[in-house]
């Protein structure tokens, strides 16, 4: 792999790109020089409507986002609005006229509280996320194009155990004892322990890659991120109609950003068990670039599936929730756990590949605290108290009810999307 091989500017494909990941992740290719296309079918803020909840930060219409960052940078992002997972001609159709050289796939339900919400919510979730990624690969085959995927995995598709090694970037080299009596070594993916429907789905994601690829030569790159903290990336902080999503709610806030949100609003932070989960972390700025650097370092032809792990640092919960104390002020306070997961662990994450392509990382002792703070506290009137608490369960005796009607999360439930 040639760290300094760059692409000329492209034509690429976000699917998902109204998102809190993929709508940055399309201004930062944008302004890049790229020819950018957005699809969404806009149901995360369907979801918003579902769990009465909006973003801390004010969101616009998709159409008065695209004028915003048109006036501004003088940049055209197209936007088609369906369903991937639901819509495979009018994404085949898609391919062959825009005839896109990546193809960066943000479409998937992203939370895991959420796809543990109920069964219905694991249903969906499996449908949308598995649909979306066959469909992506079924189509661009029936196209004929000779695109790069570059799909947003997660950090959980490890699960969180230590191993006393650090995890690989997706491939774990093997010995094998032949019934010769010889040994014989291989490289399989690493042994996947999805901690939730919504990491089972991208552990589900990674053998449908591995099959297109092997069948069918589609190249892909597929990054496993950490937890995302931060909300503003460069493009969205030149204008509040470009501002990104904030998410602080039980099902959708990342820890990070919840504590940061609940300190100041004067709530206490919410630490789930010990508060010894040990997680990977990676900042949204980080996360365009990888995005970038990962298009402009495609896979050969004939290529495995590549996986890199997207993150630039791990910390212990507790020691985040202490860190954001010691400076805002903030009280503690230890809830039960509502996941399913050891009590305490460590993790140690080899990420390699992204450092030698040229991430340098935001790591949290770069002063971005404030940003987010300062975020937190211009919008803290947009705050609705009562969704802080995470009621979204991996277990019916876990359940915590709602404070407004005393009623555990629903089994039956109509998600609109």
């Amino acid at each position: 792999m040639s760290i300094a091989s760059q692409q000329p500017n492209q034509r690429i494909l976000i699917l998902g790109g109204d998102g809190f990941c993929g709508w940055p992740t399309a201004l930062h290719l944008s302004d890049a020089g790229h020819e950018v296309i957005i699809v969404d079918n806009l149901s995360r803020r369907m979801i918003d409507v579902e769990l009465e909840v909006e973003s801390l930060t004010p969101i616009r219409p998709m159409s008065e986002r695209l004028a915003a960052w048109r006036e501004i940078s003088g940049r055209d992002i197209g936007f088609h609005r369906f369903d991937v997972a639901r819509n495979y001609q009018r994404l085949v159709n898609l391919l062959c006229e825009f005839m896109p050289d990546a193809i960066v796939h943000f479409a998937e339900q992203r939370a895991a509280p959420y796809s543990m919400k109920s069964p219905a919510h694991k249903r969906y979730t499996v449908d949308n996320n598995v649909g979306a990624t066959n469909t992506l690969l079924a189509a661009l085959v029936e196209s004929g194009l000779d695109a790069h995927v570059v799909h947003l995995g997660t950090m959980g598709v490890y699960g969180y155990g230590s191993a006393g090694m650090k995890i690989p970037e997706g491939y774990l080299k093997v010995h094998v004892e032949t019934e010769a009596g010889g040994m014989t070594t291989d490289e399989i993916l690493y042994p996947a322990h999805p901690g939730s429907i919504y990491h089972l789905t991208k552990t589900q994601d990674q053998l449908t890659f591995a099959f297109y690829n092997r069948n069918d030569g589609v190249r892909v790159t597929d990054l496993h991120q950490g937890i995302v903290w931060g909300t503003q990336t460069e493009q969205t902080a030149r204008d509040e109609r470009l501002i990104n999503r904030f998410d602080y709610d039980g099902d959708y806030g990342t820890v990070l950003n919840r504590f940061l949100m609940q300190a100041a609003v004067g709530h206490p932070l919410t630490v789930h068990g010990t508060g010894g989960q040990t997680r990977a972390f990676i900042h949204i700025q980080d996360t365009v670039r990888c995005i970038e650097l990962a298009i402009g370092n495609p896979p050969a032809a004939g290529e495995r599936v590549r996986i890199l792990n997207q993150m630039t640092e791990t910390h212990r919960v507790r020691d985040l929730a202490d860190r954001v104390a010691a400076l805002t002020g903030a009280t503690l306070d230890y809830q039960p756990n509502p996941r399913v997961e050891a009590v305490e662990n460590d993790l140690h994450v080899a990420n390699d590949t992204l450092i030698q392509l040229g991430l340098r990382p935001t790591t949290l002792d770069t002063g971005l605290f404030t940003e987010v703070t300062d975020i937190a506290a211009r919008y803290a009137h947009r705050a609705d108290t009562r969704r802080i608490v995470c009621r979204s369960a991996w277990r019916a005796d876990r359940q915590v009810p709602d404070v407004e009607t005393g009623a555990a999360t629903p089994s039956r439930v109509t998600i609109p999307v």
